[in-house]
């Protein structure tokens, strides 16, 4: 458990720094801007592999409380909604501009249906961490009115929705093999 909280910790709190701007500056202008990311991303890499291995290597399943049937039904297409919004939020399309911030709310809806779903206290641990990182960066983002203007176009939103759907279809079709639960009839 130490491994996925330590994690969780470099991970996530590397993800907040942006949330403080004046932080977030002032790393950039000491290291410069280059340098910034890269330590960035180091650490985001370090956060995510220790996650991982800590979610894997942990024997804590004791239940925290009882998992939702719904939740567990609804699943597969919150996730094939949270792929798009995934997808949506790195291309100039129109969700994109109507939702601002589609990752925040695809990982919103990521991790609370995890969460919901499970009930354990390892997963309670990493889906809640994920939901509440999601909670604070999207107040933090419209709060500092962190969007940037484009001009949208349909033929992005169509790739969001089709390569969203796709990779989700993948992820379900291989959760078993990959996280050790098959969550839908087709898993492999």
């Amino acid at each position: 458990m130490t491994l996925l909280i330590a994690g969780l910790v470099l991970f996530l709190g590397i993800h907040l720094v942006p949330t403080v701007p004046q932080i977030r500056a002032g790393l950039a202008a000491k290291w410069g801007e280059n340098r910034y990311k890269g330590a960035f991303s180091l650490v985001s890499a370090l956060g995510l592999v220790l996650i991982v291995a800590g979610y894997e290597l942990s024997d804590d399943r004791t239940r925290v409380f009882a998992p939702l049937l719904a939740a567990r039904a609804l699943a597969p297409y919150a996730m094939v909604v949270s792929f798009i919004l995934f997808a949506a939020a790195n291309m100039k399309g129109y969700l994109r501009r109507a939702l601002l911030h589609p990752m925040l709310l695809g990982l919103l809806i990521w991790s609370t249906v995890h969460l919901l779903a499970n009930g354990d206290r390892t997963g309670t641990i990493l889906f809640g961490a994920f939901a509440l990182y999601a909670v604070i960066d999207l107040v933090s983002a419209i709060a500092r009115g962190a969007v940037k203007s484009f001009e949208p176009m349909v033929k992005h939103d169509i790739l969001a929705a089709v390569g969203g759907t796709v990779v989700a279809l993948a992820v379900m079709t291989f959760h078993r093999l990959l996280f050790g639960v098959a969550v839908v009839p087709f898993s492999v």
